[in-house]
C-alpha cells in the first residue's frame, strides 16, 4: 500500500493525488461564512454570483478548504440521506489542531460530537449550524501505523479532549489563526451500499482500499495514505439518490498530470459511468448524486468559484 507511481495499466489513481476544497450548498451564507471563519480560522478568499446563487471560497493562506454555495431555496436534507458524513480538515501538528479545536469549541453555534484516537490519527468532531459534519485531525507518522492482512488498521478509542488541549494548546498558535496551514485531508461519505460505492470510488475513480474490515464502512486512498475517502452505511443503508437539498455538492480531488485524467476516463468508461472532460478537469456523479471533480494542480480560486 505504498505505491509511489501510477499503475502501469491505469487501474489506480496516481499516488500523489490529494483532496481539494469541498462544496457545501448552504441556506444562510453569512452565518455559515462567519461560522467557518470564527471556528476554523478560515478567511474568505473570493466570491462570485452565478444567477441566483452566490459562490464563496474560504481557506487558510491561499489554500481553498471549503466552497459555500448560497442556495436558500433548497430544503434541508435528512440525516439518513446519502451525502456527507463529514469533511475532515487536516493540520500539520498537535498545536495547530488544538488551537482549531479550541476555537470551534468556543463558538456558540458549534456542536461538539466527540473525539477519538484512530491509531493513525487523533480527531475531534463537530457539526456546523446547518448539520454538516466536520472532523479536525492530525496524523501520526506513517511508520507508526499498523498494517495487518494487507490493510491499515484503524479503530475508534477514547481521546480526552480536555487533556489534549492542556497538553498542546498555546496562545501563540491560537493567535496565528489563518496563517497556520490547513487543508482537506479526507472526505467521509454516507452511501446506500458499500459494493456500489466501491465500484464507483475504487473501480472508477481509482482509490485503493485500505481498510474493509470496519463494520459498515470502506476506507480507500491514493499512495498508501490511511484514507482520502471513506464510505459508510451507518445511517444510510439502502437509500437511493438524494433529492436536491442543502449539504454536500462537490468532492474535489487533485492529480499531478494529464495522464492520470486519461486513465481515469478509461476507468469510468469501463464501469459505465458518464463523465465530462474540459482538458484540466474530469467530472462524474456518484450513484447517490454527489459530483466528484478530478483536476490537475494549480486550480485557482476563480476556477473553484466557477464549478457547478
Amino acid at each position: 500500500m505504498t505505491t509511489t507511481t501510477p499503475a502501469a495499466d491505469g487501474r489506480v489513481i496516481y499516488a500523489q493525488a490529494s483532496m481539494d476544497a469541498v462544496t457545501l450548498r448552504v441556506g444562510d451564507l453569512e452565518q455559515m461564512t462567519s461560522y467557518y471563519a470564527d471556528s476554523f480560522a478560515m478567511q474568505p478568499l473570493d466570491e462570485r454570483s452565478s444567477g441566483a446563487e452566490t459562490h464563496r471560497v474560504l481557506g487558510r493562506g491561499t489554500t481553498p478548504m471549503v466552497r459555500l454555495v448560497h442556495t436558500p431555496d433548497l430544503p434541508a436534507g435528512s440525516p439518513r440521506d446519502a451525502g456527507l458524513f463529514h469533511t475532515a480538515f487536516l493540520f500539520d501538528d498537535a498545536p495547530a489542531l488544538a488551537a482549531t479545536v479550541y476555537r470551534a469549541a468556543q463558538h456558540p453555534l458549534s456542536k461538539f460530537v466527540g473525539s477519538s484516537d484512530h491509531l493513525v490519527s487523533e480527531a475531534f468532531y463537530f457539526t456546523d449550524p446547518e448539520g454538516n459534519g466536520i472532523e479536525l485531525y492530525t496524523d501520526r507518522p506513517r511508520e507508526a501505523w499498523t498494517r495487518e492482512r494487507g490493510q491499515i488498521m484503524m479503530d475508534t478509542t477514547w481521546l480526552d479532549p480536555n487533556r489534549y488541549l492542556q497538553s498542546h494548546l498555546d496562545q501563540e498558535t491560537v493567535d496565528a489563526g489563518p496563517s497556520i496551514a490547513g487543508r482537506v485531508g479526507h472526505v467521509h461519505l454516507q452511501v446506500g451500499d458499500i459494493e456500489t460505492a466501491k465500484r464507483f470510488y475504487v473501480d472508477g475513480i481509482g482509490f485503493e482500499p485500505t481498510l474493509s474490515e470496519y463494520q459498515g464502512a470502506l476506507f480507500a486512498s491514493a499512495g498508501g495514505y490511511h484514507h482520502h475517502v471513506a464510505m459508510n452505511t451507518w445511517n444510510s443503508a439502502g437509500v437511493g439518490p438524494r433529492a436536491a437539498a442543502l449539504g454536500l455538492g462537490n468532492v474535489e480531488v487533485t492529480v499531478p498530470q494529464r495522464d492520470d485524467l486519461d486513465a481515469l476516463i478509461a476507468r469510468l468508461r469501463s464501469t459505465g459511468v458518464q463523465y465530462a472532460d474540459n482538458g484540466r478537469t474530469v467530472t462524474a456523479t456518484d450513484p447517490w448524486g454527489t459530483l466528484v471533480t478530478v483536476s490537475l494542480p494549480g486550480t485557482t480560486v476563480e476556477e473553484h468559484l466557477e464549478r457547478a
